[in-house]
Formats: C-alpha cells, sequence, structure tokens
C-alpha cells in the first residue's frame, strides 16, 4: 500500500486530471466536477482533492444534483490517503464504493520492446478507436471528443501487415509537466503475450522525454493481474490508490 502524503497524492490526481479531461468541467471548491457524456470514469465524476465549499456533506447534495441535471449517475472519485472524509460522507448517503485502483509509477522509459514498427498521431483514426477496447467493449459515440480533449495527446499504434480490422495494440498518453501519463493500452487478442504493450509504452516514452517528460504514470484496476504484473516488470511501484463512489440509481 501507498505511503504517499495526501498532498503528494492531491497533486498528482490534479495533474492526471489535465489528460483525460471532461468535455464539460467545473470547480468546486477544491473540487472538480467533469462530465463527459458517460464515457469513463475519470471524466464522468467529481475529483475530490481538498476540501468542497461549505464542508463534505453539504456537497453530497450539490455533486448528485450537478450530475442528475446532465442526465448522468452521480460519482465521486476518492482518491487515498486525503479523501477519507469525503468517503464516509458519499457512504453515509448510501453511494456504493467499486474496487481500487492502482496509480503506478515510474521512470519514464527507456523500455526495452520488441522490434516492431510503432505509429504515432496526433489524432485517433478510425481504426485506433476500433482498437481501443474500453473495459472490453467498443467505444460510444463520445469517446473521441474524450481522447482528444488534452494537450498535444499522442495516439499510438501497432498496425498489423497486411492491415487488420483493428491495430494489433494501442495506447494513449499526454505529457504535463515532466510527466507521461500513459491510458487507453489495449492488446488485441490475436497480438497478446507479444511484448506489443511494451511496444507502445515505449515509444510513448521516447517521445515523451523528447517532450521533457521524466516520469511516468498510469492506472490500473486492482483487479488486473496480467496488467500489473507486466507494469511491475517495467519498473513501475505503487503510489496511491483511489475509488469510485455511485449514488443510488434513481
Amino acid at each position: 500500500m501507498t505511503t504517499a502524503a495526501p498532498t503528494r497524492v492531491a497533486g498528482l490526481e490534479r495533474l492526471a486530471a489535465r489528460t483525460w479531461r471532461g468535455l464539460e468541467e467545473e470547480p468546486y471548491g477544491d473540487w472538480l466536477l467533469r462530465a463527459g457524456g458517460g464515457f469513463t470514469g475519470r471524466a464522468n465524476s467529481v475529483l475530490v482533492t481538498g476540501d468542497p465549499p461549505g464542508g463534505v456533506r453539504p456537497a453530497v447534495d450539490t455533486v448528485t444534483g450537478w450530475y442528475a441535471d446532465r442526465g448522468l449517475r452521480p460519482c465521486a472519485a476518492v482518491p487515498v490517503p486525503g479523501g477519507e472524509a469525503a468517503d464516509a460522507a458519499f457512504a453515509a448517503a448510501g453511494w456504493t464504493r467499486d474496487e481500487d485502483v492502482l496509480v503506478l509509477v515510474a521512470p519514464a522509459g527507456p523500455w526495452p520492446a520488441v522490434d516492431v514498427p510503432v505509429q504515432l498521431d496526433d489524432a485517433p483514426d478510425a481504426a485506433w478507436l476500433a482498437g481501443y477496447r474500453h473495459r472490453g467493449a467498443a467505444l460510444p459515440a463520445t469517446a473521441a471528443a474524450v481522447l482528444r480533449n488534452a494537450e498535444r495527446p499522442l495516439f499510438a499504434s501497432v498496425r498489423p501487415d497486411p492491415v487488420a480490422a483493428r491495430p494489433a495494440a494501442v495506447a494513449r498518453g499526454v505529457v504535463v509537466d515532466e510527466w507521461l501519463v500513459v491510458s487507453a493500452v489495449t492488446v488485441d487478442e490475436p497480438y497478446r503475450r507479444r511484448g506489443l504493450a511494451t511496444a507502445v509504452m515505449a515509444a510513448l516514452a521516447t517521445e515523451a522525454r523528447a517532450r521533457g517528460a521524466t516520469s511516468c504514470l498510469l492506472q490500473v484496476t486492482a483487479s488486473n493481474a496480467p496488467a500489473l504484473a507486466l507494469y511491475a516488470r517495467m519498473g513501475f511501484t505503487e503510489h496511491h490508490r483511489y475509488h469510485y463512489r455511485w449514488a443510488p440509481p434513481g
């Protein structure tokens, strides 16, 4: 488990939030309300760092109303340490808790990778979008807008020859304040266990270092054992965790 101080956790969470943004965002004290058409928890949850105006108990009602007005199920992203008081308030209001998400950090490569060509683009084309399987499912219509909504994002892909319906592997990276934040790492089933996840990450890291990045951050669910094993081999260690709280359906 993490030993990071709450202030360091909050700073890294706010940095990561700049790389995966809602299509609508609104500060609420130190918290950040985010809505992105329902695509991903990160783009459709209030980021709970620091303090909301008026205390955490009234904030639960405000957050509930903000998301209800947008037709979204209210959701909170609660980092630990630092979010314990807010977490207790959401729990008392009947909000359910998802599994832990681990925030992992490492130097930004270089990582040894298999010798395959990796394509880097500044926007996701239709093939890249077909290759990214969020939680195993095809992407909704709002996904492309959320994926592009960052400063100078990079989209890596390994494209089989002859060209298949979707890439063999994809990943997304954004550089902010000397950090490369990696997301959307997906390897198509027939191409797994060939080192392609490392290949797309290594390509992102090479470009990120040219842009001044020295460290790398990524997020992975606690139950994703294969990904955790891969990232451990690449030198990633746990910095902290967060989880989502969801309002009761209704």
